[in-house]
């Protein structure tokens, strides 16, 4: 080979350098560019929805993915109860027209053998109730969505006193700070931390020991909120106040993942109701 055939091969090699380079700069840029577009968007709350958040990481547990009106729960087809629900409340859902609707269901969407109505039959003589992880409460806003509270893979077996006591006043508490702030993402479900568990009807339907919920907001003022409590726990809500990082180390969860560094950097080790 000659000496101009050799120092166009050269050139022709540092040319496709340069441009497998560029090509992967702009790669780069534009990779850095929707990350950057999120990190904005997160910060300032613009329309950004649950999903985009990121529902909160499998542990490799039993579930399928249910998508309704107002909530999304992932369900446990061995515990027969969700695994977690999540769904967004804004101030135009804190309230509305729809009356509550004391009817549940039996989801038929789920395949047998399945949760029935049968299977919370005469749970009240053992102090058990019928407790909501989407409450009733935050979906007055839409007849469907009311009813849906009610299918049985959003219920979990609750003690009386949990239920209309401190979960109550929590799920009150959601719909107060929705109002204030305009929009708040909210995940709860049950917390199993015994090797045998209670378990009521036909289907033994696993009875939780705990549950936990966790509350985040966004905008300017960034901020969450979570709360752990046995089931049967009494007092005040204010003494179950757990840390982001403290509800993701008990339950195992990574809750809204796509939430930018910056701002979990932010909340994630403070939990305060005085800044609610």
């Amino acid at each position: 080979m000659n000496s101009r055939g050799y120092v166009y091969i050269v050139l022709a090699l540092a040319l496709t350098t340069v441009a497998i380079s560029c090509r992967q700069r702009a790669v780069v840029s534009q990779v850095n560019a929707q990350q950057t577009n999120l990190s904005t968007a997160l910060k300032h709350d613009e329309a950004i929805s649950l999903a985009e958040l990121g529902y909160p990481l499998a542990k490799g547990e039993n579930s399928i993915l249910l998508q309704r009106t107002a909530y999304v729960t992932s369900y446990n087809t061995e515990n027969l109860i969700p695994n977690w629900v999540a769904w967004e409340l804004t101030a135009e859902h804190a309230d509305g027209p729809w009356p509550r609707d004391h009817h549940y269901y039996e989801d038929t969407s789920v395949a047998e053998p399945r949760c029935t109505i049968n299977d919370y039959h005469g749970i009240g003589e053992i102090g058990l109730s019928k407790g909501h992880m989407c409450p009733a409460g935050d979906c007055k806003w839409d007849s469907v969505a009311m009813a849906e509270t009610n299918l049985l893979t959003n219920i979990c077996p609750q003690e009386k006193g949990l239920n209309s006591g401190m979960w109550n006043q929590v799920e009150q508490a959601c719909r107060s700070w929705a109002i204030r702030y305009g929009h708040i993402y909210i995940v709860c479900g049950p917390l199993l931390y015994r090797q045998e568990h209670l378990t009521i009807g036909d289907h033994n339907v696993v009875v939780p020991e705990a549950f936990f919920k966790v509350i985040l907001r966004l905008g300017d003022d960034p901020a969450c909120i979570g709360y752990v409590m046995k089931n049967g726990a009494r007092g005040k809500k204010k003494s179950y106040v757990n840390t982001l990082s403290q509800v993701e180390r008990i339950t195992g969860y990574q809750f809204f993942p796509n939430l930018a560094d910056s701002i979990r950097t932010q909340i994630e080790d403070i939990a305060d109701e005085s800044m609610w």
